[in-house]
């Protein structure tokens, strides 16, 4: 639809005859980036991130003290991105036209607005096994679940650095999931305390994860066994995964996702209006600089399924 908008386009909506006229207005997914990002508000042109790694176990005493030392971490940048649009009316359609729509026109901005943020939170989930990413630089470089995670340290990460799989939502492969989350290791393989105790899935497995961890009883037993998943895990069903794939899933530790997935507001959208001198058309328009990223990579597994 060109810009501005004109009475020639909307002809009807000067015609008193009409029975009724309306917008179409539904309601939109619910958010979730509160729920699922460390929110973080920002003055610079770009935030930066650095991890410094831990000390290894010290050493028996001989005689002499022994000095030991640590890694350096990894370095992230994240950087915001700008994101504005505008609409224009003529002022001849908005003096003339006979019913009560499109006079809404910052909230409707407003409202694009936010469902970008949202399909913005989602891409780190959708895109978890890439590593081209929206708005950060990691000097790891590799995606958020991956088999290929590194460390400065020198360590062994044969075990314990891993957080990608294939496998299909189950019983069995969220029993599994959750014990190789519970052996992730920090940047010197030491085991570290890692609580899985949310599955995020697309909605298309939403059923099949309430089945997982909503009995007390195991679902595939005759025997009446008990269900060790029960009450173990939250289930959010992330409607917006659908769009991407209907087959992934994510378990997460979530207070550890609430600190390493971090979205930053440069510029929360803004409203502006005005009427041009010359054309005296009406205009309205939202800008925003937002950006998201994670600094770690520990808190989540992904399951990529053909």
């Amino acid at each position: 639809m060109a810009n501005p908008l004109t009475s020639s386009q909307f002809v009807r909506l000067l015609d008193k005859r009409l029975r009724e006229v309306s917008e179409s207005k539904f309601k939109e997914l619910p958010s979730m980036i509160p729920q699922l990002y460390r929110m973080l508000p920002s003055e610079g042109a770009f935030e930066e991130f650095y991890e410094v790694g831990a000390l290894p176990d010290i050493p028996e005493f001989s005689g002499k003290l022994d000095y030991i030392s640590q890694s350096p971490g990894y370095y992230t940048k994240i950087e915001p991105k700008e994101y504005a649009a505008g609409v224009a009316f003529e002022r001849k359609l908005l003096d003339d036209k006979k019913y009560a729509v499109m006079d809404d026109r910052a909230g409707s901005l407003a409202e694009s607005a936010h469902r970008v943020q949202e399909k913005l939170g989602v891409r780190p989930f959708g895109y978890a096994f890439s590593s081209a990413f929206d708005f950060m630089y990691s000097e790891e470089g590799v995606s958020l679940c991956s088999s290929s995670h590194t460390t400065k340290s020198g360590t062994s990460t044969s075990s314990g650095f891993d957080n990608s799989g294939t496998s299909a939502l189950s019983k069995s492969a969220v029993a599994a999931t959750r014990v190789l989350m519970r052996q992730f290791r920090n940047d010197i393989s030491e085991r570290i305390v890692i609580e899985p105790d949310t599955l995020i899935v697309p909605d298309n497995l939403y059923d099949t994860a309430l089945e997982i961890t909503g009995s007390t009883l195991d679902p595939d037993s005759a025997e009446n066994a008990i269900n060790p998943q029960y009450g173990r895990f939250k289930v959010i069903p992330y409607l917006r995964l659908d769009d991407y794939d209907t087959n992934n899933w994510f378990m997460v530790d979530s207070k550890m996702m609430k600190k390493y997935l971090v979205w930053i507001t440069r510029v929360a959208p803004e409203s502006n209006n005005t009427i041009d001198f010359e054309t005296f058309q009406v205009k309205h328009s939202v800008y925003m600089r937002v950006a998201n990223g994670f600094l770690d990579w520990r808190w989540i597994y992904g399951h990529v399924v053909s």
